[in-house]
């Protein structure tokens, strides 16, 4: 596929001080300045060299076990214009796209394990002469170490405008190797917002966007893992593409003070709760959560965490994780007659029957719910709590440095950009 990069306006052309790093990269892959002749070429008159230059960085030419994710990565100069086209043995142009630097190219998927490829780069400055820089090389066999990549989310779903993307992986992914996998790892979204991804673990990383996802959003991330070197001799097992929808705003507000819940929609009040919250030895955590599962029926068991003595065994219904430590919104008829004036819940939010059943049908995985005023502060980790950070603090999870969008800058209005592209850290 060809790919064509007019980007030069937000990018501008490599420093001067690659120039160095580019005459280097020359006895590894051929490349040049001159090739063609270009328009305006006279036999037997001397015309001078062509303003631009290009030489390709990896893969070098001739290279054999070429991982099945590989960039074909290049330097410029004075380029103008610059093409990318990449061909299998038998000729046929494989898909692919420049990267948001428009420094290297990938492929739309993992390359064939054992195939061979040719790359070609061509860049022409502003006299009209192109010049090019090829590499031929072979992808490795098919490693036996894959990785596997999931998704917390499946594609068409539609959630919350609180839900972090989650993606998970199969083996914990040393840091060294985090940053490349990063790289691969693109959100757009329309409209455009911005957001990071956010390391939590060795095993999981998640996106937010700087601010709630904006109600009716559609949002797509992708992982391009397949063939990737992931450490000690691992590779990605696949590429993972999700297409989600994000929800109206629905946002719960419960306060401490008045033991309510203020339910709004898109900024609007629609429904006003009576509420009872943990008690003193037992205190609701304060703090922005996120609605993580919704069962329609279940069993609290605390026997074996809290012994015989103070465990209970309870059928609920209406219930709505917010933590990992068993935290919950749901319906409690059996105290119905505290909520709104008196806190006697083990740290759930306690509803009435009837107002847990509303609840549960029209809210949604990754909606926002905010307690404020309890006697303890939501512990970071316990659950999705990625909205209890600051931004500043929330971008150095990002194995990639943070770019800041320029301030007054508008990327939707940019014809650089695709319309839905997101910056990203």
């Amino acid at each position: 596929m060809r790919v064509r990069d007019q980007r030069n306006r937000r990018r501008g052309v490599l420093a001067a001080g690659m120039l160095a790093v580019a005459l280097a990269l020359t006895s590894a892959c051929t490349g040049g300045k001159g090739g063609d002749k270009g328009p305006g070429w006279q036999d037997g008159v001397d015309q001078p060299a062509a303003k631009a230059s290009v030489s390709i960085s990896e893969p070098a030419a001739d290279a054999k076990d070429v991982p099945a994710a590989t960039a074909i990565t290049f330097v410029t100069e004075q380029a103008e214009d610059t093409t990318v086209e990449v061909t299998g043995a038998d000729g046929a142009a494989v898909d692919g796209e420049l990267a948001a630097d428009g420094r290297s190219w990938l492929p739309s998927k993992a390359l064939d394990y054992g195939g061979s490829y040719t790359a070609t780069v061509t860049a022409t400055g502003d006299d009209g002469r192109p010049v090019t820089a090829t590499s031929a090389f072979t992808v490795m066999a098919q490693p036996q170490q894959q990785v596997r990549i999931s998704s917390f989310l499946g594609d068409d779903q539609t959630v919350g405008v609180a839900m972090p993307l989650i993606v998970r992986f199969g083996r914990e992914i040393p840091e060294k190797y985090r940053a490349d996998l990063q790289r691969r790892m693109t959100v757009t979204s329309e409209p455009a917002q911005e957001g990071s991804w956010h390391w939590v673990s060795p095993t999981e990383v998640r996106y937010r966007p700087k601010e709630f996802w904006q109600a009716g959003s559609k949002v797509s991330y992708r992982v391009q893992a397949g063939g990737l070197p992931l450490g000690d001799g691992w590779y990605g097992r696949a590429d993972l593409t999700v297409d989600i929808k994000i929800g109206p705003k629905l946002l719960m507000t419960v306060d401490n003070r008045t033991k309510r819940m203020v339910v709004t929609r898109d900024g609007s009040t629609i429904k006003t709760i009576p509420v009872s919250l943990g008690k003193k030895s037992t205190p609701s955590s304060s703090g922005t959560m996120i609605v993580m599962e919704k069962l329609r029926k279940t069993v609290f068991d605390t026997y074996d965490e809290l012994g015989p003595e103070d465990g209970y065994r309870t059928k609920i219904d209406y219930a709505q994780r917010l933590t990992w430590g068993g935290e919950f919104i749901h319906a409690a008829p059996w105290s119905e007659g505290q909520q709104g004036t008196t806190n006697v819940s083990h740290g759930c939010v306690n509803v009435s029957m009837a107002n847990g059943a509303w609840l549960f049908t029209n809210t949604k995985v990754g909606d926002p719910i905010v307690v404020k005023g309890t006697e303890r502060k939501l512990q970071l980790g316990n659950g999705w709590t990625d909205w209890n950070v600051s931004w500043e603090e929330y971008v150095k999870g990002s194995a990639l440095p943070y770019e800041p969008a320029e301030d007054g800058a508008d990327d939707a209005d940019d014809p650089d950009l695709s319309p839905s592209e997101t910056p990203t850290a």
